[in-house]
């Protein structure tokens, strides 16, 4: 057998049963004569029977062959003999979610050629043959030109799907840039819509909507956000705000633009945003929103285990998680958020509704991104606690807003993540205060603004003292919670910290698991990676900028983080090589670095 075939068939056994099962199952009660159970057998020509209790649950099997073998003379003993008697028990099952592999492997070992299919009520759903599985096999065998491989299909009909996706959510921006007649910027968005829809159909028609492993999985991710960033760059083309010398630093800036906001990252090169047009202000907070939902989708979705899920499966349907499903509540809950947000902006005084909006996508997002650069003077302190409340907001788990709404608004029950949150928050708030030389309100802004990595600032923070500077970049660090659009290292990884002790007392008594070895392994990668990966890049902006290191520094972790603080070291004066390493980085801060990890070291994801 070709190893493009032992692939094959490897991927297809990966595959649940409840995909090859049959579903029209013959079941009766354990009392059912056997003279009825033969006529039912004969009407829905069936050659079999699971035999259930009085609660319905099942107990045997008959087959036709069990009925001949067993009844002598079916007119005289036929009806008084049941299936309770003649049945073959206790009946080997196995659950809807197992691989055809556990069902080919339980087949062989008790000798037999089909099994119940069950669900988690233990209710039979379907019955699995081992003349499927071979039939399946077959399949996968055969030796046909094909296009890709199918491990690579699925990757492509998940990627199809997430770019359709993105693209319908873009004729937002688009349809608004038409009505306020900026025919530029609507020409670059309608472009970036129809790629991204076109790349999506064609993908999807190369490709299949499958599970995927955690490799698989951080390829999606990886590819998802370098794709949308790509296409995302076509309408910083078109504005084309910088006046680059040529056209390589043209793309760099753009490439380096749309990584800002579709990272969440924030960081602009712009020094006057308020020049540019309305509708392209609008678009750039929205490639945050588009960006910060993604995130949250394919994490759900692609990285987490299914034990750590269990707690989500069945909030959206009541019985399993519908991917569709759960980006249109993503989407929806969002929206709601937004939508407050600028109501509330307008109330308090910013009379632009655009702008509002704008600032309230950038805000939920934590993406930093401001329609103009003075927004944020002079605002009234409750609209600076409107955007302090919707950076907190952006910084909770998903599993938090979900609960907060389908509890009718009542207050939800805080899990420990969400606790140490806005402890570190409120200490942070504290100890900012006394060092900052800004007034009360400035202080809770710029450290929430760090602690939930929204990067939103009034100015450059060049002026305040290293300790002020270092308090913003241990939060940005820190970050925010899982499941959520902020970046940083995130909370839950420094809770697992907590464990090592325990994990070295149970590994001397020989009791630590691999799959422990490798959360602690990850989080221990990650945790380290963070700050490393900023100090060289700090050392990079310092040799070429000139920069003081403090300040370098700043921005470095803002870049890793995808905080998005800024003190005036990253220009558009900066290399366009360096302009498109920092985008990547951006890229694999939004990744938490995590998929990188799995991608080059597959024994982690294994």
């Amino acid at each position: 057998m070709s190893a493009e075939s032992q692939k094959s068939v490897s991927y297809i056994l990966s595959k649940p049963v409840s995909q090859f099962m049959a579903k029209d199952v013959l079941i009766l009660h354990q009392d059912t004569s056997t003279g009825s159970a033969t006529r039912l057998l004969q009407r829905y020509e069936r050659d079999d029977i699971v035999v259930t209790d009085d609660h319905l649950k099942p107990v045997g099997i008959v087959t036709d062959k069990d009925i001949l073998a067993q009844v002598s003379d079916v007119t005289v003993f036929a009806e008084s003999t049941t299936l309770k008697q003649i049945m073959s028990s206790p009946l080997i099952t196995i659950e809807e979610n197992a691989t055809l592999r556990n069902g080919l492997e339980k087949m062989t070992k008790n000798h037999i050629r089909k099994l119940p299919v069950i669900s988690k009520k233990l209710v039979v759903v379907g019955m699995i043959y081992q003349a499927t599985i071979a039939a399946a096999i077959r399949k996968a065998v055969d030796i046909h030109p094909r296009f890709f491989s199918p491990p690579v299909k699925s990757i492509l009909g998940n990627l199809g799907f997430v770019l359709q996706f993105a693209g319908a959510l873009f004729l937002v921006p688009a349809v608004l840039a038409t009505v306020l007649n900026d025919t530029v910027t609507a020409t670059g968005i309608y472009l970036t819509t129809v790629l991204l829809l076109v790349t999506g159909f064609f993908l999807n028609s190369y490709g299949e909507k499958s599970s995927l492993n955690l490799q698989q999985a951080s390829i999606l991710v990886f590819s998802s956000l370098f794709i949308l960033i790509l296409f995302g760059t076509i309408p910083y083309l078109y504005v084309s705000p910088y006046q680059p010398e040529n056209a390589v630093e043209l793309f760099a800036n753009s490439f380096f633009s749309s990584a800002a906001g579709f990272t969440t990252g924030g960081i602009s090169l712009y020094e006057f945003p308020e020049e540019l047009p309305q509708s392209f202000t609008f678009y750039r907070s929205f490639t945050q929103l588009i960006g910060g939902m993604s995130f949250i989708y394919l994490i759900i979705t692609a990285f987490y285990p299914e034990s750590k899920l269990q707690s989500m499966r069945g909030f959206i349907s009541g019985k399993t998680l519908h991917l569709r499903e759960l980006f249109a509540t993503i989407t929806i809950i969002f929206a709601v958020y937004i939508v407050i947000v600028a109501l509330l902006l307008y109330i308090f005084g910013e009379r632009n509704i655009i702008d509002n909006f704008s600032l309230a996508m950038s805000t939920i997002s934590t993406g930093g991104f401001i329609p103009s650069s003075t927004i944020l003077q002079d605002m009234l302190w409750q609209e600076y606690f409107v955007l302090i409340g919707a950076m907190i907001l952006g910084a909770l788990p998903f599993t938090f807003h979900y609960a907060f709404v389908r509890k009718r608004f009542l207050s939800p029950k805080l899990g420990k993540e969400v606790l140490v949150f806005f402890t570190i928050l409120a200490v942070a708030v504290l100890i900012f205060g006394f060092t900052s030389d800004l007034d009360p309100i400035m202080s809770i802004f710029y450290t929430i603004s760090a602690g939930t990595t929204a990067g939103l600032q009034l100015d450059s923070l060049d002026d305040l003292s290293g300790l002020s500077q270092t308090i913003l970049v241990i939060l940005m660090f820190i970050g925010g919670c899982g499941f959520s659009t902020a970046g940083g290292i995130k909370i839950f990884r420094f809770l697992q910290l907590r464990n090592i002790g325990k994990a070295f007392r149970a590994a001397s008594r020989k009791e630590l698991t691999i799959e422990n070895k490798k959360e602690m392994t990850t989080s221990l990668i990650i945790i380290a990676l963070f700050p490393i990966i900023a100090t060289v890049v700090a050392f990079h902006l310092v040799d070429i900028t000139g920069a003081e290191f403090n300040d370098a520094f700043l921005e470095a972790t803002g870049i890793i983080t995808t905080g998005g603080l800024w003190a005036d070291v990253i220009t558009t004066d900066i290399n366009p090589t360096t302009k498109i390493v920092l985008s990547f980085l951006m890229i694999f801060g939004r990744l938490e670095i995590i998929a990188i990890l799995y991608i080059f070291i597959p024994k982690l994801s294994t």
